[in-house]
């Protein structure tokens, strides 16, 4: 395994694949302040299960490039359809937080390179964002330390034994010239509310939320809000103890979640008729 790029217009995208040639492709876009390392634990079990998995850094992250001209949903949604091209045809797309939206631009812009969609830790739109959460927002996004504090708080239950190596890590990275403005860029985006356009989408999708997830009030209704609102057919994963980051505090019952989601898929009747009444719903 090695690092890839992705040339664009504005930049270039850093990406790495793993798994059998032969499987169905699966791509990783991470959230804001974050790497492709915040998949360390998920890519590696899609793998085992025969997928060929394909972990981007998001423009402006990681070993990306910095300076893009834009860090917004459509643009990153663009970087997710060109990857789909160079692994050549449909894939699954796993999304995190605001890489949900992302994720879900791509499948609605081009329903014939996103074959099924993975939501971890995504927005409704529906609940306002409160006064106080704007600023405190805004003051983490200024600063590396406070942002890797705010990470820490994310993970109610359990931590990885190397969160300190992968927090260390992301304030290194947010410290090189430019990268910091990635972070600023997304917060903006988020607070001026994102656009996910969930009724467009067609294809089967799973909503993964963490029942500890302190981003929202509820946030199993946060989840099925989403399932409801999307276009095709959809089933929800709560994740038992888990905060934002389901997949990295609870990897094994994650994992477990999506598989059994991809493995089986709608014509197992896993997922439901795209409505909160009807999606099939699980915790692990």
């Amino acid at each position: 395994m090695g690092t890839r790029f992705l040339e664009t217009a504005g930049g270039r995208v850093a990406y790495d694949v793993t798994g059998p040639e032969d499987g169905r492709p699966v791509i990783l876009v991470h959230g804001m302040g974050d790497t492709r390392a915040t998949f360390r634990f998920l890519g590696p079990r899609l793998v085992r299960a025969g997928y060929r998995v394909a972990a981007m850094d998001v423009r402006g992250y990681g070993e990306s490039s910095a300076d893009w001209p834009s860090y917004d949903v459509v643009p990153i949604g663009e970087d997710v359809l060109a990857l789909a091209r160079v692994l050549g045809g449909p894939a699954i797309v796993v999304g995190h937080s605001i890489g949900c939206a992302s994720a879900v631009w791509a499948a609605a812009r081009e329903p014939g390179l996103v074959a099924e969609l993975v939501l971890i830790g995504s927005f409704s739109g529906d609940t306002p964002i409160k006064s106080w959460m704007r600023l405190a927002s805004r003051a983490v996004g200024r600063s590396p330390y406070l942002w890797s504090m705010f990470l820490r708080s994310s993970y109610p239950t359990a931590r990885p034994a190397d969160f300190d190596d992968h927090l260390r890590a992301i304030r290194t990275n947010l410290r090189e010239p430019g990268r910091a403005a990635a972070l600023r860029a997304q917060i903006e985006v988020s607070l001026a509310g994102v656009v996910t356009g969930y009724p467009e989408v067609r294809c089967p999708a799973l909503v993964v939320m963490g029942a500890k997830d302190r981003d929202f009030a509820d946030p199993a209704a946060e989840a099925r809000s989403i399932a409801a609102k999307l276009g095709g057919p959809a089933a929800l994963l709560l994740v038992e103890g888990a905060g934002h980051y389901p997949h990295a505090e609870m990897p094994e019952a994650t994992a477990k979640g999506i598989l059994a989601a991809l493995d089986h898929g709608p014509s197992a009747g896993r997922f439901g008729g795209g409505s909160a009444m009807g999606c099939a719903e699980v915790t692990a």
